[in-house]
């Protein structure tokens, strides 16, 4: 059977001597992996579109286990991030996140649609904590919001000064344990999380983004049980 979807490719890799076996997060059909035949060859006719992180139009056939892709139009090749190493690197731990918690053939359009925004985000400004608060949104998303208004253990208010995964929140200075917390750090997370994300992305670069950037990845590591690879690539774990 033959559909039409949209998609963000999330990764490839090398299948025989001319395929790639394409991973993408579609709109309607959640991930789908699937074979673009011959598209190593020089003369592939859509090889360069089915390539991360590039937003797609479809056509599919559906198989038993892998579909087969028969059509590929490119929607957004998302040029700036290729170019800026920095970016790009940022794109590709938010496509790695995704496919981690992703269902394969799990409908999932909140999650399509939230990847999209953050990519388009990303290659628009490279704010420091695009990447940052996907992996924050994303979590909440999964269900996993952290508790950021008071101490996860004793209620308190006032004084938070650490991070903890285990109990997913934040900890007051009495019962402070795992990831020490700035004031300022904290901020921003209540801003990502509390629908001021416009204004978190407006902050220049600072130890407090970073704060963030660090603790959004061990957050989503802690997640999915796993290191991310494409951290390393920036040496941001």
């Amino acid at each position: 059977m033959l559909y039409r979807d949209q998609g963000i490719v999330l990764r490839t890799y090398k299948l025989g001597e001319a395929d790639r076996i394409v991973v993408l997060m579609t709109e309607r059909h959640g991930k789908v992996r699937s074979v673009a035949k011959g598209v190593r060859k020089t003369k592939s006719k859509f090889g360069a579109r089915l390539e991360p992180p590039t937003h797609v139009a479809l056509q599919l056939h559906e198989g038993r286990e892998l579909d087969i892709v028969t059509q590929a139009e490119t929607i957004d090749h998302f040029r700036d991030l290729r170019t800026d190493l920095d970016r790009i690197t940022r794109a590709v731990t938010m496509l790695e996140a995704v496919d981690q918690v992703s269902m394969e053939r799990e409908p999932n359009p909140n999650l399509y649609r939230m990847l999209l925004g953050a990519l388009r985000s990303l290659a628009a400004r490279n704010s420091p904590l695009v990447s940052a608060a996907f992996l924050w949104k994303l979590l909440a998303l999964e269900g996993f919001e952290p508790r950021l208004d008071a101490c996860v253990l004793c209620d308190a208010e006032d004084d938070l000064v650490a991070f903890d995964l285990d109990e997913g929140g934040v900890l007051c200075r009495s019962d402070r344990r795992g990831v020490p917390l700035s004031a300022e750090a904290l901020e921003l997370l209540r801003s990502i999380l509390g629908g001021r994300l416009n204004q978190a992305l407006d902050v220049e670069r600072s130890v407090f983004t970073d704060e963030v950037d660090h603790l959004s990845v061990r957050a989503m590591e802690h997640h999915i049980e796993r290191r991310l690879r494409s951290v390393g690539l920036l040496d941001r774990a």
